[in-house]
């Protein structure tokens, strides 16, 4: 596995890799993760993935580690 970026951002670790012929986006807040895998072929190259990471994608990202927090809290609270 390569990493090919560590992409900056305020609000989360964003690191772009390449791996078995694709790109993998992953995304780190806390004790959370996201991963998007994109084929090599669908992107033209490392800039066409970097493009993906526009500024509605990352809301949207950040937005999903917003509500695994509060499911994982919700699970803590009923069964901790």
């Amino acid at each position: 596995m390569r990493v090919v970026a560590d992409i900056p951002n305020p609000n989360m670790k964003v690191t772009l890799l390449a791996w078995n012929g694709k790109y993998l986006i992953k995304l780190e807040k806390g004790s959370f993760e996201q991963t998007y895998k994109i084929g090599e072929m669908d992107v033209m190259g490392d800039e066409g993935a970097k493009a993906l990471l526009d500024e509605e994608f990352m809301e949207a990202t950040l937005n999903r580690f917003n509500d695994m927090r509060d499911a994982f809290v919700s699970t803590i609270r009923r069964n901790g």
